[in-house]
């Protein structure tokens, strides 16, 4: 995985903003804390074959997203 030069674009303090997960691109997701490029490709497809997601928590079941990863996220998530 990339080391180093992609970190300029992570979240990392609350007055960075939030990402909407139910409208995000690959490279939007990418920007939260513990979200890659696998992870994001699975939020779009759990998004694609379930909808948008009505909770932040509903992260969870995407695979790859445990409760750790779900609290590095979860300052920076909106859903609508």
């Amino acid at each position: 995985a990339a080391s180093g030069n992609g970190r300029a674009g992570k979240l990392s303090s609350p007055g960075d903003g939030t990402v909407n997960v139910n409208a995000a691109s690959e490279e939007e997701l990418q920007r939260l804390p513990g979200v890659g490029p696998a992870t994001a490709r699975r939020i779009i497809e759990f998004r694609k074959q379930n909808g948008p997601f009505s909770t932040p928590e509903q992260l969870l079941d995407v695979s790859g997203i445990g409760q750790k990863k779900l609290e590095a996220m979860l300052p920076f998530v909106r859903v609508r």
